[in-house]
């Protein structure tokens, strides 16, 4: 049964950043690149943990970028959901590389990661109930703190579910950034992995997402085992989520459009063919005309 809880006390509708356009997740194999062609790319995302370094050629190569290009922090070791305390050396280093990289905003997943100080380098998923709620919008509003500005929070791909779950998973991301007063990072790519895996209907996680809280949109590809699917990131993406990314700005309108590949890493040209097709999806539903041939 699904229940929907209410914050106590409601916040005034948050103030989102400016829409960037269409990015790129920036991967080693593609530095060189960057700098020798100036790709058509709006701007790029990085993995922070990769830059969480004293020296060496991941600080030059951001330092030569960020010059270029707007840069996003994305996160995937905050654990925002764990019950161990926040890691307060990661957070003096996350804000001493947001510093560094001027980001225009900075994101990490609605998950846990870890416990009794053992990362499982995993994104586990939480169970949706009222106390989690609790639990992750007061660790959010204490990241947030410390780093003097609001973050945005990501739906995870999910291949297992808790019995004691009072909510749908929307609802409790939902109520998640409306306590803490975060913005989300819907990544499209993983609702369809979880619509698929936990037979729920895509379309009512995005109209279960307030639009004004949506300020990015990640896109990659899976691999479909058949009777599941899991969240590689090492394949083209499919054409149904493109097809619900396409919904997604029907919803959402212009929100901030990534495309994610972390392995089986293929030509820049071919991730450059994937952000042309974002591009133009967008501009087309959005009612722009440079793509409507």
């Amino acid at each position: 049964m699904s229940t929907v809880v209410t914050a106590p006390f409601p916040r005034a509708l948050p103030e989102k950043m400016p829409f960037l356009g269409y990015g790129l997740g920036l991967r080693p194999t593609y530095y060189q690149s960057v700098l020798d062609s100036d790709p058509d790319v709006d701007w790029f995302e990085i993995i922070s943990e990769n830059f969480m370094v004293a020296g060496g050629k991941p600080l030059y190569y951001l330092d030569r970028i960020r010059e270029r290009y707007p840069l996003v922090m994305h996160g995937v070791s905050l654990s925002v959901g764990g019950t161990d305390p926040l890691d307060r050396d990661y957070l003096r280093e996350l804000k001493a590389l947001a510093e560094r990289a001027d980001p225009a905003w900075i994101s990490d997943h609605l998950c846990w990661t870890g416990q009794d100080g053992q990362n499982l380098h995993d994104l586990m998923p939480l169970p949706y109930t009222e106390a989690a709620v609790r639990h992750v919008a007061d660790r959010v509003e204490q990241v947030q703190d410390y780093l003097g500005r609001r973050i945005l929070l990501e739906n995870v791909s999910s291949y297992v579910a808790y019995r004691h779950s009072e909510m749908q998973e929307w609802e409790f991301l939902t109520e998640v950034v409306e306590r803490a007063d975060c913005l989300v990072l819907l990544d499209i790519n993983n609702i369809y992995v979880s619509a698929v895996n936990h037979e729920f209907a895509p379309e009512d996680y995005l109209y279960g997402v307030s639009p004004e809280r949506v300020q990015q949109f990640h896109l990659a590809g899976h691999t479909d085992y058949g009777d599941f699917v899991i969240d590689t990131h090492d394949h083209p993406i499919v054409d149904s989520v493109w097809e619900l990314y396409a919904k997604a700005l029907e919803r959402f309108g212009p929100v901030a459009t990534l495309i994610e590949r972390d392995d089986n890493l293929p030509p820049f040209a071919e991730l450059m063919e994937e952000l042309s097709e974002a591009r133009c999806l967008g501009q087309r539903i959005l009612g722009e005309q440079r793509c409507l041939a």
